[in-house]
């Protein structure tokens, strides 16, 4: 008998609560993202400011921290301004579209254990809206329409700089979506499910950023592009773009675009706490000491604070990196992200294999990282000989004589091989002389050191 088998969803304590209650759970999970974003917005000018040693938000409540309710009311007053060649029909959808599917992830996301552990109203139920056996394919699938929101408005603005900033978002969120859903791919592979609420019971005696970590950073990163943010805010580079695809966008629907960044910021934080640190689960030292920890109210709390550690990892994020250059931003998705979660999940999905058809754990080991090793010495030996055949190239070519930078009319600089001239400088007329404070004569500032 196989040991490691899939696991099979239990979600018969879904879709039993009455209408009331999932109207109730509905309006949480609202306010939950809407206090959230507005508390980090307050939190992110506060940490960057004290990361730049300088004064944040103090004014507008007890220490700032209604700044942001302000900056919200302020955008709602302001003037809506629709520009004339913008399609006004999608130049007014796009942030609606963009916001939407930002809070619809929210809802298969489990604010603790799948059971009746609280009791609402005199009604016994479970910390979470809903579940479905796909429930990771559900959040991927809204979170690639929100990018749809951005790339309409880029280009129903009938401006150059917004159109340019959802061309860049449309190819970033493709590098990104690839990595990211093969880090996904993993977490499947070990819990045996797709559903929210089975991934977080799988993690009951280990965590999966401990089983999976190669995973876990693949979508750290990943999320930080799939959400535009810094270092990755391609997309809305005001050194480039002016301001991105919200260029021409102003009032409501600007605050429109800067919720939706914000609510995914939340989001994709929850779906790491949810795949990777344990979901709502109690850390390691409480977990041991305090049996109550996991049961009741309690789970909240612990996923919240996990939320708001991920959210602190995006505001140092960007207080602390500069932005990237595009080409940089690309090579990292293709070139790094993908063949490395490929391959990760290769790793993955033979240890797996090995498991399940009762190998011992020592033996996976070794069959695995004699693979590693054997890929390494590859790529060492065929760096070796690529490098050689570099060189003798670079020998065999000889340098042009006569480099001129200015011979096409502006500088260009040299290729490789050739050296720039060597700048003709003058010759000083007479050699420069010391001055110094009163006079060259300075014998008297010795008996005067000499008199003290």
């Amino acid at each position: 008998m196989i040991p490691y088998t899939l696991a099979a969803e239990d979600l018969s304590m879904f879709g039993r609560d009455p209408w009331w209650l999932v109207a109730i759970k509905a309006v949480f999970c609202f306010a939950f993202l809407m206090i959230t974003v507005l508390f980090s917005i307050v939190w992110e000018r506060k940490v960057v400011a004290w990361m730049q040693l300088r004064i944040g938000p103090n004014r507008h409540g007890p220490w700032g921290l209604l700044q942001s309710l302000a900056d919200g009311v302020k955008l709602m007053l302001k003037e809506d301004v629709v520009v004339k060649r913008a399609d006004k029909v999608v130049y007014i959808l796009a942030p609606i579209i963009a916001a939407i599917p930002a809070f619809m992830a929210i809802a298969v996301i489990p604010f603790g254990p799948a059971g009746n552990e609280v009791s609402i109203f005199g009604q016994r139920t479970t910390m979470q809206l809903t579940d479905l056996p796909i429930a990771m394919l559900y959040i991927l699938a809204v979170a690639s329409v929100g990018i749809y929101g951005i790339v309409l408005a880029g280009w129903s603005s009938g401006s150059t700089y917004p159109l340019l900033g959802g061309l860049r978002s449309c190819a970033q969120m493709i590098s990104y979506e690839i990595a990211m859903g093969a880090a996904f791919a993993s977490v499947f592979l070990y819990s045996g499910s797709m559903s929210t609420s089975a991934i977080v019971e799988a993690q009951a005696d280990r965590w999966y950023i401990i089983l999976l970590p190669v995973s876990f950073i693949i979508y750290i990163v990943t999320m930080v592009g799939e959400t535009n943010r810094a270092p990755f805010d391609m997309p809305e580079s005001e050194g480039d773009l002016v301001g991105g695809f919200n260029t021409e966008y102003s009032s409501i629907k600007f605050a429109m675009f800067m919720l939706a960044e914000y609510v995914n910021m939340v989001t994709v934080s929850a779906v790491s706490v949810t795949l990777f640190l344990g979901g709502w689960r109690a850390p390691y030292p409480v977990s041991t000491f305090w049996e109550g920890a996991n049961h009741g109210w309690w789970p909240m709390l612990w996923f919240v604070v996990k939320v708001q550690l991920l959210l602190f990892f995006f505001i140092w994020l960007r207080g602390t990196l500069p932005r990237v250059r595009y080409d940089q931003l690309m090579k990292l998705g293709w070139k790094v992200l993908i063949p490395v979660s490929v391959v990760w999940l290769m790793l993955v999905a033979t240890v797996r294999a090995l498991r399940n058809e009762n190998y011992d754990f020592q033996e996976i080991v070794l069959y695995v990282a004699g693979a590693v090793i054997a890929v390494l010495l590859l790529s060492f030996v065929v760096d070796i000989f690529r490098d050689r055949k570099g060189r003798q190239g670079a020998e065999a070519a000889e340098p042009p004589a006569g480099f001129d930078p200015m011979a096409g009319g502006f500088p260009v600089p040299p290729l490789p091989g050739q050296t720039l001239p060597p700048v003709p400088r003058r010759r000083p007329r007479r050699d420069g002389e010391l001055i110094v404070s009163g006079g060259v004569n300075t014998d008297s500032d010795g008996k005067e050191a000499d008199g003290v």
